[in-house]
């Protein structure tokens, strides 16, 4: 068992990158509002997601290279676009997860510290950490995060569905007004993460390489599967969770990250009962203290790569990056939208219609003449990630009908 979990590495933190807002929050949510209503929803993007995620890995650990190398075999203008693309998204998403993180710190220790100067001593503290660590760090902390919420989390439905006395209603819904399409993107858009978290992936599967000479091919594959599976069956838990102890009551989910975080607490203990309030609020904290440190990490870690691609190379850059990402994320916090509904929002409907940009991108390289005949992926593959396209492109637009009609 711990050699499998040496082993381990990328897979499990790709699961303690998604186990963050998409699950804590948008899951949470989407069982609170529509019951067991968007399982469906949460299949399909899951399904049709799973194949760009999985070239990341599958291209990485077939050639040893990133997918930001092969972004730029593909063409020139491929990583200044995606430079802008990350540049446009980073400091929202990084504000997104940290304002969540800070809201369940209040909620756990019961500190009357206003919420921004949380967000900001979470960001220093999250610096520091990067600067004087790994990524064996990373690979050991995020392992033990993840199987500790994992057991927490089927510990409180397994409970809540025993003594809650709700009976769920499996019929599945689709939404029909402005608002409710909007929280499907939304919900849709991080679960059970952003795409360009594939770019990511690649970055994390080059360093566990780098460490560890037997992670192989068929190794890499089977990390990222236990983790991306892990992510699915974690965000039924999180939507069950919202299902059974808030749909059709008469409370709904604050904006506020603070309040979210009390009533999100509070969850566990009406099924587990008071003692366990502390138990999953350090549970929750930490994963979410996982993905702000995580999400700082890798997208200052992209940029840096991409830029020295293009020829921009300076061997203090990725501190810079994270120096840049920090101040603007507190930027944000203090000057622009501290709303914590508010910023999910944007940072979930920018993922997902920039998701075909890395969906095809990704199908390119694997398909493509980039790794070698025998690493390609089986026809069933190739269908499945022909369609996920169609599904992320044909959703994109419809939103936008939507928001422009309305």
């Amino acid at each position: 068992m711990f050699s499998l979990l040496k082993k381990l590495g990328p897979g499990l933190i790709f699961a303690g990158a998604a186990i963050g807002v998409s699950h804590l929050v948008q899951a949470t949510k989407a069982g609170a509002t529509f019951g067991t209503g968007l399982l469906w929803a949460m299949f399909f993007v899951t399904l049709f997601k799973y194949p760009t995620f999985q070239f990341g890995t599958r291209y990485a650990s077939e050639t040893k290279e990133s997918l930001l190398h092969g972004y730029q075999r593909v063409g020139k203008w491929v990583l200044p676009v995606y430079v802008l693309l990350n540049f446009a998204t980073m400091f929202t998403i990084q504000t997104a997860v940290t304002i969540v993180t800070a809201g369940i710190a209040g909620s756990l220790f019961n500190l009357y510290i206003d919420i921004k100067l949380w967000s900001v001593l979470l960001l220093f503290l999250s610096t520091i950490v990067l600067l004087l660590g790994k990524y064996s760090f990373f690979d050991k902390f995020v392992k033990i995060v993840v199987i500790c919420l994992s057991l927490a989390t089927l510990i409180a439905v397994f409970f809540a569905l025993g003594n809650n006395g709700v009976r769920l209603e499996w019929y599945q819904q689709f939404p029909v007004s402005a608002v409710e399409i909007t929280f499907l993107i939304t919900f849709m858009g991080w679960m059970p993460a952003p795409l360009d978290v594939s770019v990511w992936q690649s970055l994390w599967t080059q360093e566990k390489q780098k460490i560890t000479t037997n992670y192989t091919f068929k190794t890499a594959l089977f990390d990222f599967n236990i983790g991306y599976i892990g992510t699915f069956f974690i965000g039924i838990c999180f939507l069950l969770m919202g299902a059974l102890v808030m749909y059709k009551s008469d409370v709904t989910f604050s904006n506020s990250g603070v309040a979210f975080a009390d009533q999100f607490l509070s969850m566990y203990t009406k099924s587990l009962g008071g003692f366990a309030y502390f138990f999953i609020g350090v549970a929750a904290f930490t994963c979410m203290f996982s993905t702000t440190l995580t999400t700082l990490d890798a997208s200052p870690r992209a940029m840096t790569t991409a830029l020295e691609l293009l020829g921009y190379k300076h061997k203090k850059s990725y501190l810079a990056w994270v120096l840049i990402l920090g101040l603007g994320t507190a930027y944000i916090l203090f000057f622009q939208i501290s709303e914590m509904g508010v910023l999910i929002k944007i940072a979930t409907i920018v993922s997902f219609l920039t998701a075909p940009f890395y969906a095809i991108l990704n199908h390119v390289l694997v398909f493509g003449n980039y790794i070698s005949a025998k690493a390609k992926p089986n026809k069933y593959m190739k269908f499945l990630s022909i369609f996920g396209i169609c599904f992320l492109i044909a959703f994109g637009i419809w939103y936008l009908f939507v928001l422009g009609s309305g």
